[in-house]
């Protein structure tokens, strides 16, 4: 039994190792997030309130996946395509970041200077499963956790830039992700079979 159960540990991981050399990371997914949040940054020094920023955000956000696929496809990273055992764990941990969201309506009318914050903390709740399933929980919890702190300092601290300065920061640690992912997911790294 215990064998049998070392034999399958040792599959899994050979899987999730496999699928981060042949999805790059899943490098696509952040990328595209980076991309979307450089926009909310850029859209709060243009929109002429925050409620325009935050109804934008509201509306937008299911736009991420969609740009996720077409950067997949320009890249070609089909991670959609991509069937594994494991891969199996990345829409319940997509699934489960959406819970964040009555946080998000119940801080709106409240206190909606919050929701930059809470979008921004909530959204990275997927990150160390998406990590576990590529074998790099560290990678991606470092991505969550970086995230949430620098979030939560900008969002105290500066006050003048939540709808600015927080989501061109969120912006420029998945862009930094991305790099890591493009480095850590090179042939060069790729162990030899």
């Amino acid at each position: 039994m215990l064998s049998a159960t070392l034999e399958l540990k040792e599959l899994v991981r050979a899987e999730r190792e496999a699928s981060f050399f042949r999805l790059r990371g899943g490098y696509p997914i952040p990328l595209a997030a980076g991309v979307w949040w450089a926009g909310l940054g850029l859209a709060g020094y243009w929109l002429h309130s925050h409620l325009q920023w935050i109804l934008l955000t509201f509306y937008c956000t299911g736009l991420i996946f969609p740009l996720a696929i077409l950067f997949g496809r320009l890249c070609r990273v089909n991670f959609m395509a991509d069937r594994t055992a494991v891969s199996e764990v990345i829409f319940p941990a997509m699934g489960s970041m959406l819970l964040f969201w009555p946080m998000a309506f119940a801080a709106f009318p409240a206190y909606p200077e919050l929701e930059p914050l809470i979008l921004a903390v909530g959204m990275s709740i997927m990150w160390p499963v998406v990590g576990w399933s590529y074998g790099r929980t560290a990678l991606f919890t470092t991505h969550a956790v970086v995230r949430a702190v620098v979030c939560f300092a900008l969002w105290e601290w500066l006050p003048s830039g939540r709808f600015t300065v927080l989501p061109l920061a969120v912006s420029a640690i998945y862009m930094l992700t991305v790099v890591v992912l493009l480095v850590a997911s090179s042939k060069s790294r790729q162990p030899v079979r």
